[in-house]
C-alpha cells in the first residue's frame, strides 16, 4: 500500500455531478482527484434532458455550444391509439426566449454525450477522471480526511482536506457516514434501453398505450445518435429480457406491430423508481452531491440537472474556504441545496402520477429557472425589498452595450470564477477593487450601457443601488447607496476582504 501527498479535495464518482465539481475546482486552481470505480465512462442515455437553468450553468462552464451541437430539441410526441388513430402534440410547452431568460426549451442530449463534453472540458483544464479507482474506506478528523483507494495497481492511502461523495444512489460515502436516506419506493418498475431499431421514423417520440401502466411504452429517437431510447413500466417482480430479441418481443406485445425490430442494444437497465432525500448533505469534512444525496423518478428530467447544480453550488464554496473564507460558507451548501432537492422530488413524483394518466406535457415547472435561495444566510438586502428581484434569486441576463460600443450580455460579465458587483447609475465605485471581484458601473457614465432598458426592467434598482452576483449566478446582495458599508462585511464573510 502506498501513501500519497495531500490534495485539497477527493471526488468519488465521475458522473455529471463529479465532473461539474471537478471543472469548478480546476478553473479555480484547487487541487483534487476525481475517481470512478467503473472501468469506463457511463455509456447510457439515462439523464437526457438538459433544462434551461442547466444550459445557463453550461454556458458559464464553457461547454454549452458543444452540447447544443451534439444534441437537439425534443421531438413532438406521436400517440398511437387502440382504434388506429394517431395524434401529435408538443412534449414541452414552447416558449420564446426573453432578454432575462435566454434559454427556454429543454435540450435532448444523451447523458453519455453530455458527460463526454464535460470530460473534454476538464482535460482542457489539465485534469481527467481516474477510472477503475474505488474508494474503499475513509476516516476524518478536524484537519482532514484519510481515504483508502483500490485500483489496478493495488491499494493506496491519500490525505485530503475534503471528500465529496458523488457516487450515486447506492453511495458508499453516504452508507459509511450512516446518513439516513428516507423516502419511498414509488411502486413503479421500468426499463430504459438504448437500441438500434428499424420500423419507426426519427421525427417523433412514439408513444403507445398512454395511461395504461400494463401496456404503456415510449420509443424516442436520441438526438445526436442513431439510437432510440425505449422506456416503459414492467411488473414489479420477475426477470426481464433486455436482449434485442427480448425487447423486440416486448415492443411487439405493447404496440401490436410486427414491423418494429430491435437490432442491437447498447445499454439497458431495469429499475425501481424511488424518491429519497438524504438527512444531511454534510458531516464534518465530507459532503454528498447528486444522486448520493437525492434520487428522483425520471419524470420531468430533474435528476441530472439537480445534480449538476449541487456541484455548481458546492464548487466555488470549497474553493473559497480552501483559500481562507470562513467555514460557515460550506454550511450554506446544505442550507441552500437540500430544500431544492425536496421540491424537485415532489415535482418529479407529481409528474410520475401525471404520466400514469397519460399526461407527459411539461412546462416551466421543470425548467429550474425559478429556483433560488431567498432564505439563505448569504442573502443580504439593505434595506429589505418586498417585490421584484430579491437577494437569493437567480440573476437574470440582459443584453447591454459596452462603453466602447460593442454588444455584450450580463452573462458574459458573470462568466468565470469571480464575483460580480454591479452599480446602477452610481457616480463612483463604492468598493475597492480586490482579487476575485469584478466591478462594473451600469449607466450613462459607466463602462456598461443599458441601452434597451433590459437591465433596469429585470433588476428594478434605484439610482445608486448595488447588486452583488455570486460565482454561481445567484444574487448575493442588493444594497442601496446609503448602505454600501454592508457590502464590506458581506464580502469578508465570503473570503473577499479588501
Amino acid at each position: 500500500m502506498t501513501e500519497n501527498s495531500t490534495v485539497d479535495v477527493l471526488i468519488s464518482g465521475a458522473g455529471a455531478a463529479g465532473l461539474t465539481l471537478a471543472i469548478e475546482l480546476a478553473r479555480r486552481g484547487v487541487s483534487f482527484r476525481l475517481i470512478e470505480k467503473l472501468n469506463d465512462p457511463f455509456r447510457g442515455s439515462r439523464g437526457k434532458g438538459i433544462q434551461p437553468r442547466s444550459q445557463e450553468v453550461f454556458e458559464d462552464l464553457g461547454i454549452l455550444d458543444r452540447i447544443v451541437a451534439l444534441g437537439g430539441a425534443y421531438p413532438r410526441q406521436r400517440e398511437y391509439r387502440d382504434d388506429g388513430s394517431v395524434s401529435e402534440s408538443d412534449a414541452v410547452v414552447r416558449e420564446e426566449p426573453t432578454p432575462a431568460e435566454p434559454y427556454h426549451l429543454p435540450l435532448m442530449v444523451p447523458q453519455f454525450l453530455t458527460e463526454g463534453v464535460m470530460r473534454e472540458r476538464l482535460l482542457e483544464l489539465g485534469h481527467r477522471p481516474q477510472f477503475a479507482s474505488e474508494l474503499i474506506g475513509f476516516e476524518q478528523d478536524e484537519a482532514g480526511v484519510t481515504a483508502r483507494l483500490k485500483g489496478a495497481s493495488g491499494e493506496e492511502t491519500i490525505r485530503v482536506c475534503w471528500l465529496v461523495g458523488a457516487d450515486g444512489g447506492r453511495s458508499f460515502v453516504r452508507h459509511a457516514l450512516d446518513i439516513g436516506f428516507p423516502g419511498k419506493t414509488l411502486g413503479v418498475r421500468a426499463i430504459v434501453a438504448d437500441v438500434i431499431l428499424k420500423g419507426l421514423d426519427r421525427d417523433a417520440w412514439h408513444r403507445f398505450g398512454d395511461g395504461d401502466m400494463q401496456r404503456q411504452i415510449a420509443i424516442c429517437p436520441l438526438a445526436g445518435t442513431d439510437l432510440f431510447q425505449i422506456q416503459g413500466p414492467i411488473p414489479l417482480d420477475g426477470e426481464v429480457d433486455l436482449s434485442a430479441a427480448g425487447l423486440t418481443a416486448l415492443v411487439k406485445e405493447r404496440t401490436g406491430r410486427n414491423d418494429i425490430e430491435i437490432h442491437s442494444v447498447s445499454w439497458a437497465s431495469a429499475f425501481h423508481m424511488n424518491a429519497r432525500l438524504a438527512d444531511r448533505y454534510r458531516l464534518g469534512r465530507v459532503f454528498l452531491a447528486g444522486d448520493a444525496a437525492h434520487t428522483h423518478p425520471p419524470t420531468g428530467g430533474q435528476g441530472l440537472n439537480t445534480s449538476v447544480q449541487d456541484a455548481y453550488n458546492l464548487g466555488w464554496k470549497l474553493a473559497a474556504v480552501t483559500a481562507g473564507a470562513p467555514d460557515a460558507l460550506l454550511d450554506s451548501y446544505e442550507e441552500e441545496r437540500r430544500p431544492v432537492a425536496a421540491t424537485m422530488l415532489g415535482l418529479a413524483t407529481n409528474l410520475l402520477d401525471a404520466m400514469k394518466r397519460g399526461d407527459i406535457r411539461r412546462g416551466r415547472e421543470v425548467h429550474q429557472l425559478d429556483i433560488g435561495y431567498p432564505s439563505s444566510s448569504f442573502a443580504l438586502e439593505k434595506p429589505e425589498r418586498s417585490a421584484g428581484l430579491l437577494a437569493g434569486d437567480r440573476a437574470p441576463d440582459a443584453p447591454l452595450r459596452g462603453a466602447g460600443g460593442q454588444p455584450t450580455r450580463l452573462f458574459e460579465l458573470f462568466k468565470g470564477a469571480h464575483w460580480t458587483l454591479l452599480g446602477y447609475e452610481v457616480e463612483q465605485a463604492a468598493m475597492q477593487p480586490r482579487p476575485g471581484l469584478h466591478i462594473h458601473r451600469i449607466g450613462r457614465r459607466g463602462d456598461i450601457i443599458d441601452e434597451g432598458g433590459h437591465f433596469r426592467d429585470a433588476y428594478g434598482l434605484a439610482s445608486g443601488d448595488w447588486v452583488l452576483v455570486r460565482p454561481d449566478g445567484y444574487v448575493g446582495a442588493i444594497v442601496a447607496s446609503g448602505h454600501a458599508w454592508a457590502l464590506e462585511a458581506y464580502l469578508a464573510n465570503v473570503g473577499l476582504a479588501a
